[in-house]
């Protein structure tokens, strides 16, 4: 008896499917940044560098000087979890600038 073998996916359908997940706002972006005088790159989804974008024009500052700010605060926890927590926090209005 002969097996029938599972078909791949087709190059054209998985294609489709990446740039559909690309403009996705759960997508991963990477950003350079100069803070403090010294390179860094920060990886957030792309909500969050809108939600970022945002606050920063609201409060008349880059979107480094922002971030700069939340790093200098931040504590012990890493960049993009303080990122994330500042861009919550803001969006559930517990935090106005």
């Amino acid at each position: 008896m002969t097996r029938k073998r599972a078909r791949a996916p087709s190059t054209r359908a998985a294609t489709s499917e990446a740039t559909a997940a690309e403009d996705n706002s759960s997508t991963v972006a990477k950003h350079s940044l100069v803070i403090a005088g010294h390179s860094t790159s920060v990886s957030l989804e792309r909500i969050f560098w809108e939600a970022l974008k945002a606050a920063s024009e609201e409060e008349g500052c880059s979107l480094a000087g922002l971030v700069a700010r939340i790093d200098a605060g931040r504590g012990r926890a890493n960049l993009s979890s303080a990122l994330r927590v500042y861009a919550m926090e803001r969006a559930l209005g517990r935090k106005s600038g």
